[in-house]
């Protein structure tokens, strides 16, 4: 498993945290954060400084602005360095100015909480963290060195050299521990609020769902232009040949050939139906989930137990995306788990779906580029539900699926 903070590569076995490349990212990120501290504190102190004593004649103004918006540049510079630490990137909150110009991005940026809560995290880095930083790295490398050394000037201090040799060996540890933790804070306070945010996650999640129903609406038509159009005139057809059957003197060749007409338009129906449920079951609109899984099942290669207890209706959504889930799992297990035997299994607890469907075939069965599980998991999360997913070598393999009725 990769590691994705310095925190998490923390838990595992302590002999591999001293072979990975977390304690040396987790030093370079607080020495960096110390000379990155140094230099910031020199330069807003400056402009501080220059801006308060100019004011007078006006020229200290756009100084101190600079002072006001120099939070935005630091923490570009932090989050840059956090990828030291921490893998996964932390998002910019700023919004695009609403015009060209120097002027206009002024004026954004002075109207966004953001670029005050950066210019709070400068002044707590400032005035704190870069310290801190300091501080950890000369009890982690400094003090144990200076025990160890100790001897050199007092023959009688031999004692501490082990205690400075075991405080030296624990600094990956320390280090790396504060390390996490300093990036913690950093991500805390530069990560993006939900009131910065929530307006395009909800625009992202609205468009999401608009395509899935747009997609299980157009499935819908087709199911019924299927059933309602191809359909009944093939059947119209295998009427019409089936009189015409009875015209013709039996035995005779063309008798022959409208009996295999018949059969390949008798073939042709119920493969149509076939394609028909695949795209849209009726019974799924017409009866619920349970009974389209029960026919499901009924028409599987595999033995299926299926145990579904609802108490009511569910949103059209909602038995959708379980349907599906339940049909992909099924085909898979047909298709690749050689299984004798599945099970699907459905309950409503409060307003959240739980579905389960298991195969005792040889598992293991991924996620992959293209794969049918991910189509699934797509799905799912367009309905903010959630897939997981345990498959073993050698089996059994188990999809457990949340989705909430809402």
């Amino acid at each position: 498993m990769r590691h994705r903070t310095a925190w998490q590569a923390l838990g595992q076995n302590p002999l591999k945290v001293l072979g990975s490349s977390w304690p040396w990212r987790s030093l370079a990120y607080l020495l960096t954060g110390v000379a990155f501290g140094a230099v910031t504190v020199a330069v807003l102190l400056v402009a501080l400084a220059a801006g308060v004593a100019s004011l007078v004649v006006l020229v200290g103004a756009p100084i101190l602005l600079g002072v006001a918006l120099s939070g935005v540049a630091v923490t570009r510079v932090e989050r840059r360095r956090l990828r030291l630490v921490d893998l996964d990137p932390v998002p910019d909150p700023h919004r695009a100015p609403d015009a060209t110009g120097p002027a206009a991005w002024v004026r954004t940026r002075l109207r966004e909480p953001a670029t005050w809560r950066e210019l709070g995290f400068t002044v707590v880095s400032a005035t704190a963290l870069w310290w801190m930083d300091l501080l950890v790295l000369a009890f982690a490398l400094v003090v144990p060195v200076l025990v160890i050394l100790s001897p050199v000037d007092d023959p009688g201090a031999w004692p501490l050299t082990p205690v400075g040799v075991g405080l030296l060996a624990a600094a990956p540890y320390t280090i790396t521990a504060w390390a996490g933790a300093r990036a913690a804070v950093t991500r805390l306070m530069l990560a993006p609020r939900d009131d910065e945010l929530g307006r395009a996650l909800t625009d992202v999640r609205a468009s999401r769902t608009r395509l899935v129903d747009a997609f299980d609406a157009e499935r819908r038509r087709i199911e019924r232009d299927l059933h309602d159009g191809a359909q009944q005139r093939l059947v119209s057809l295998n009427v019409m040949l089936g009189l015409a059957a009875l015209d013709a003197p039996p035995d005779s060749p063309v008798a022959a050939r409208l009996a295999q007409a018949q059969e390949q338009v008798t073939l042709a129906v119920e493969e149509l139906r076939e394609l028909s449920r695949g795209v849209h079951p009726k019974a799924l609109t017409d009866q619920g989930l349970a009974a389209a899984v029960e026919n499901l099942a009924a028409r599987s290669a595999l033995p299926v137990t299926v145990d579904i207890r609802l108490p009511h209706r569910l949103p059209l959504p909602v038995e959708t995306a379980a349907y599906f889930v339940v049909a992909e799992a099924l085909t898979n297990a047909v298709k690749h788990s050689g299984a004798s035997g599945a099970r699907v299994h459905a309950r409503l607890h409060t307003d959240v779906l739980t579905l389960s469907v298991g195969d005792d075939g040889t598992g293991g069965a991924e996620p992959s580029a293209g794969g049918g599980l991910v189509g699934l998991a797509d799905r799912v999360a367009a309905a903010d539900g959630r897939l997981r997913v345990s498959s073993p070598q050698g089996g059994p393999t188990l999809l457990h699926v949340e989705l909430p009725c809402r």
